[in-house]
């Protein structure tokens, strides 16, 4: 599985950099944000707005501290440090990529949230796709995973999408999210494996 995200994380990446970098395929990149400004309405604009809330920092590290404390409850300290390195690291690696690459967002016309910050990668796509990939690792073993797989999917994808149409983020910065945070929990993943000497101390049994 670490192996499948990499390589589909790396290939979202890619397609990321070429919309980036080819000038008829940034045209698509703004026509598609103003696609989905023409589909609003106000019960979308709404959960798109708690969406945005939901995904944000706060409200992340709200919810990994209690999924952490339960993962003491279970005695499982190694997915502990997992989760913790997954996440706190995927936001640092999100904002060196804002500032190094140092996007300007869509149009503030677009705008249905206040926003700051560079538009590459989008971190809430990030965020979100962070905390996906750490549920289908933690409880891979799980007899809900499927369930927890089916759900984390949906969660990245909508996020992704909800950045888009409230017009804070262009598809080019989604997609560039999506495949830093499948790349990086990946990663992670097989890092903690390694130090760890057995995955059991990570999922779920």
């Amino acid at each position: 599985m670490p192996t499948f995200m990499i390589i589909f994380g790396s290939f979202l990446l890619i397609i990321s950099f070429l919309i980036l970098n080819i000038t008829p395929l940034n045209a698509i990149d703004l026509a598609i944000i103003e696609w989905f400004s023409h589909q609003r309405t106000q019960q979308l604009n709404e959960i798109s707005i708690v969406l945005s809330y939901l995904g944000g920092i706060p409200f992340v590290l709200f919810i990994t501290t209690l999924w952490c404390f339960y993962a003491k409850l279970l005695k499982k300290y190694g997915r502990i440090n997992f989760v913790w390195f997954g996440l706190l690291g995927s936001i640092s690696l999100t904002w060196l990529l804002k500032y190094l690459i140092s996007i300007p967002r869509p149009p503030e016309i677009y705008h249905l949230v206040n926003v700051f910050g560079s538009s590459f990668p989008s971190g809430h796509t990030v965020y979100a796709t962070a905390l996906g990939c750490l549920a289908i690792y933690a409880y891979s073993q799980s007899k809900k995973f499927r369930v927890i797989l089916f759900f984390s999917i949906i969660w990245m994808v909508v996020m992704g999408i909800s950045r888009v149409y409230l017009g804070v983020h262009y598809p080019s910065d989604v997609l560039a999210g999506w495949g830093t945070g499948l790349i990086y929990i990946s990663i992670t993943y097989l890092i903690c494996i390694k130090l760890e000497g057995s995955r059991k101390f990570i999922v779920l049994d």
